[in-house]
């Protein structure tokens, strides 16, 4: 059996499921440039090949062929990235098709995790708890007019097709006798005419300011969600990423911090997971995985599927505030004990589950 991958020559990703390959005794996977598929140029796959797509990373080549050129560390171009990608994962199934390949991901339920008002209306409609989102706004004055229609005084606003935070704004209002004040804390900024991600994350405190920074990032779409206060552990606030291999939650990282976004890359930490299942209890710990799991059945089509999970203050409430298509990148991290990925990291439990469920896989997905 071989693996084909469509990734990017240099990123981490196809490195690390390469030597996982190679660790569970297969063949080298061969490399399918995101640069070439985006091209147009043929897409060569061999009979039996299981087609694993993968990020295309942070390479600036690709960067300009998904959204135009342009600085890779700039915000927006996303409507025109999803657009590009989605067109280039079409491609996929046809060429596996032809040549008798099988692929591990499905392309449109892809295309669904890079659009975070689709995923999370699937989301909602199969009954798991999400965030409660606002309508579509267009920009700063109708984000403040939405927020006061809905009562809601703190949001989080997303570019709908970004990753990585990249122009994520926690925002916080409030109205008193000095009149309206607020408060967005982001990594991006704005620079000239353009907005730009940073690895630093700031606080705006002017209306002007904030109303410019929304304003430049809503023509690419946004997806405003009620901002939900997390729980903490160890003075820090956290979330979960939680790994769902084939249906089962098999990995999982607690990314703690002290701003709003969690982020391993934002200045992020990986906290004590023992510490929040102790905190959750055995039945608590459960339901988190279910509700994870539970998430990941609305793409039946994926092998593998990263959600990101809220634990309300408290640990009561909980809410899936993302879904990722990518979301396996965890070096280091082995499954939970007595589980089907104890001691595997996430890229040699995804070869092992694709062993197993090969002869389920679909020839083609469309």
């Amino acid at each position: 059996m071989t693996f084909a991958v469509v990734g990017t020559p240099g990123d981490r990703r196809p490195a690390l499921f390469a030597a996982a390959c190679r660790s569970s005794g297969l063949p080298e996977p061969r490399l399918i440039a995101w640069t070439d598929v985006l091209r147009g140029a043929e897409i060569v796959l061999r009979p039996g090949d299981l087609l694993r797509v993968d990020s295309p990373g942070e390479d600036p080549e690709a960067d300009a062929l998904l959204r135009g050129p342009g600085e890779p560390a700039r915000v927006g171009g996303g409507a025109r990235w999803h657009r590009t990608f989605t067109a280039a994962l079409g491609r996929l199934p046809a060429a596996a098709s032809a040549a008798g390949a099988r692929l591990l991901g499905d392309v449109g339920e892809i295309a669904v995790m890079f659009d975070k008002r689709l995923a999370h209306a699937r989301l909602q409609a199969a009954g798991v708890p999400v965030p409660p989102a606002l309508p579509q706004v267009d920009g700063y004055a109708a984000l403040r007019s939405r927020m006061d229609e809905a009562g809601e005084r703190r949001v989080f606003v997303k570019p709908a097709h970004c990753s990585s935070a990249s122009g994520v704004v926690a925002l916080q209002t409030a109205s008193g006798p000095g009149g309206r004040r607020v408060k967005a804390v982001t990594s991006a900024f704005m620079a000239g005419d353009g907005v730009f991600n940073s690895l630093r994350v700031r606080t705006y405190e002017t209306e002007d300011e904030v109303a410019a920074l929304i304003d430049a990032l809503a023509p690419d779409g946004l997806h405003v969600e009620r901002w939900l206060p997390k729980a903490t552990v160890g003075g820090r606030v956290f979330d979960l990423r939680v790994v769902v291999i084939g249906g089962e939650p098999t990995h999982a990282v607690v990314r703690t911090s002290r701003h709003p976004m969690t982020n391993l890359h934002l200045g992020g930490a990986r906290g004590d997971l023992a510490a929040v299942q102790r905190a959750l209890g055995e039945n608590g710990w459960q339901r988190a995985l279910d509700v994870c799991a539970r998430a990941a059945t609305c793409f039946p089509g994926s092998l593998m599927v990263g959600v990101d999970l809220l634990l309300g203050q408290g640990m009561r409430r909980l809410a899936v505030c993302e879904v990722n298509a990518f979301g396996d990148l965890l070096p280091g991290l082995t499954g939970f004990p007595g589980g089907p990925a104890e001691g595997l990291d996430t890229y040699t439990a995804q070869i092992r589950a694709a062993l197993r469920t090969r002869a389920a896989l679909p020839v083609c997905t469309t």
